[in-house]
């Protein structure tokens, strides 16, 4: 009779055990005085409201869908408990603890190979940070600008519109790292095409990296058709090379995008909407910490 293999199964109902001890440590803590007015309900459990906002990330559902009956706490009260968190900046405090822990669990940040990409996702109410996407007929849409390292861990998230250039959020990337970056250590860069420009290249090699950005072909001698299929896969890169190691990132991308909310931007509040990028970073740390 064969083994039974484990399979990770997420359950859209409850945030796992050791995100939500995590996540209760980033929490403001509770007053001590007892309030002298004995009427009206008790405080909703903390715990009850992180397991609606956990089931609208997966599912993408309205806030105002999610029925008492589930949490015992009503999508009113979850919809204003994660603003009133969101703008303590509890999801991104979160995140940046996991980082940590992740650096911990595995004897610090894989710096040598580092890589970033973004991922366009429609946005049909508009609101802040959307744009036109350029690749969409004109529709309102916005990005999700990551940076990992070479096990693909998120260790940088910024949102820009759809219609803002990647080149320009590269920066913002590197400037806002969660975590420092060691000043005597060997770091590469992957990139794809969208990112090949001098401002970039300049900049990324001031803060210490070795890039490794593919080459636009509208960039190089003859403009737009190519006379090989090589010239496609061409990097300005140090002598020795290297293989491509930009699939972490796109890899940590479509684990995002498994998130029903993140693959459509339903918020208008950009700060909303990055929060719930930030608790499902926060997710994917935790599973690379535990899991590899």
């Amino acid at each position: 009779m064969s083994k039974a293999t484990t399979t990770r199964r997420v359950d859209y109902f409850q945030l796992p055990r050791p995100l939500w001890r995590k996540l209760k440590k980033c929490l403001p803590k509770k007053s001590n005085k007892k309030s002298s007015r004995r009427d009206g309900r008790p405080r909703a459990s903390d715990r009850a409201v992180i397991n609606g906002i956990w089931y609208v990330l997966w599912t993408g559902c309205q806030w105002k869908a999610v029925h008492r009956d589930w949490f015992g706490v009503s999508s009113s009260v979850i919809h204003e408990r994660f603003q009133n968190w969101t703008r303590r900046g509890i999801f991104e405090k979160l995140m940046k603890r996991m980082v940590e822990y992740y650096a911990k669990e595995h004897a610090g940040i894989g710096w040598r190979w580092q890589a970033m990409d973004s991922k366009s996702s429609a946005a049909p109410l508009g609101g802040e940070k959307t744009g036109k996407s350029p690749t969409d007929r004109g529709k309102r849409a916005a990005k999700i600008n990551l940076l990992v390292d070479e096990r693909g861990a998120p260790i940088s998230v910024v949102l820009t519109g759809a219609n803002r250039h990647d080149k320009v959020s590269a920066i913002d990337l590197i400037v806002s790292l969660l975590i420092k970056r060691p000043a005597n250590k060997e770091q590469h860069l992957c990139a794809d095409k969208a990112y090949d420009a001098t401002d970039v290249r300049e900049f990324v090699s001031s803060e210490g990296y070795t890039a490794h950005i593919k080459v636009n072909p509208r960039r190089t001698k003859g403009g737009g058709e190519e006379s090989s299929g090589e010239s496609s896969q061409q990097y300005i890169s140090p002598k020795k090379p290297h293989p491509a190691r930009r699939w972490v990132v796109e890899r940590t991308i479509s684990w995002l995008t498994k998130r029903r909310s993140l693959r459509t931007r339903w918020a208008k509040k950009a700060e909303n909407w990055m929060a719930l990028v930030q608790l499902a970073c926060a997710h994917i740390l935790l599973n690379l910490a535990v899991f590899g």
